[in-house]
């Protein structure tokens, strides 16, 4: 059973019954067919929807447990999804249980419209001149390591995430967990490997790629900005036909007996190095 309150901004639901329909639609959101078909995805945890409501995001839905309702900072955000006419479910434990996906649950979630553009998105958002890199991955398939590569993106002060043809969903909830909030600040940006070749002469600065048979020390290179770095996915890395549209080409000089790194590793590496001048403490 479900007691409705109406507001003049937003609706405010109190649900007991796991079988009420807006928690269905919320547990479907664990699929990524059901995100491509409704454009929404989910947020697990108070800080990371406190997170996205400061970056600007309006939560269509938020959920919080009856027993937190009156936590100071959950009650900011309910007014701020209230204000945007926002629906706000509150449940019992038993109902979020059944919507939450860590072993220790979260007793708030977001779901949010998701934003993603295109080539030219990108291209007019790096025209202004305060742009000086964007991030692209070439097939990336594990939501950890496009989680953790979104955060570093936007640790290292990147302003753009393009994903290249086949990838992992960066709405994911495993995905969004692991980019720890940076999901609501790095822009994305979506593209087909074909649109992305013929794309490729139009970015008005310079591409590194990285590649195990590259010819450069990643280190040596000063790229003209704005840079993109282009990364390949975790089992065959850069194709022939990206490495070949790529300014520089460098590598990651090794010590030890390991074969490669992990991608989100060797991203982060790069990334810090070709920003390391612009890094203040």
């Amino acid at each position: 059973m479900s007691e409705s309150r109406a507001t003049k901004n937003g609706l405010i639901k109190e649900i007991t019954a796991v079988s009420n329909q807006h928690i269905k639609d919320i547990r479907a959101l664990e699929r990524r067919k059901v995100r491509n078909e409704t454009g929404q995805f989910m947020a697990e945890g108070l800080q990371l929807v406190a997170f996205a409501i400061e970056a600007g995001w309006e939560a269509e839905i938020l959920v919080y447990a009856k027993n937190i309702k009156t936590h100071e900072l959950v009650q900011q955000v309910a007014a701020k999804v209230y204000a945007k006419g926002g629906l706000i479910l509150e449940v019992s434990e038993q109902v979020l249980s059944k919507i939450a996906h860590r072993d220790n649950p979260q007793h708030v979630i977001g779901v949010f419209r998701q934003r993603i553009g295109t080539l030219d998105d990108l291209l007019k958002a790096m025209s202004d001149g305060k742009a000086d890199m964007a991030v692209a991955l070439e097939g990336v398939k594990d939501p950890g390591n496009l989680g953790t590569i979104i955060r570093t993106t936007d640790a290292v002060g990147a302003s753009a995430l393009l994903l290249v043809g086949e990838t992992t969903d960066p709405f994911s909830l495993e995905a969004v967990r692991a980019t720890m909030g940076s999901i609501f600040h790095v822009p994305l940006y979506r593209a087909t490997r074909e649109e992305f070749l013929d794309w490729r002469p139009s970015w008005p600065g310079e591409i590194v790629g990285t590649h195990l048979q590259g010819a450069l020390d990643y280190r040596t290179i000063k790229p003209k900005e704005p840079v993109l770095v282009l990364m390949g996915n975790e089992q065959s890395g850069l194709p022939d036909a990206f490495a070949q549209g790529c300014d520089h080409l460098v590598k990651i000089p090794m010590a030890g007996r390991a074969e490669s790194l992990n991608l989100a590793v060797s991203t982060g590496i790069t990334l810090f190095r070709l920003r390391e001048s612009r890094l203040q403490l």
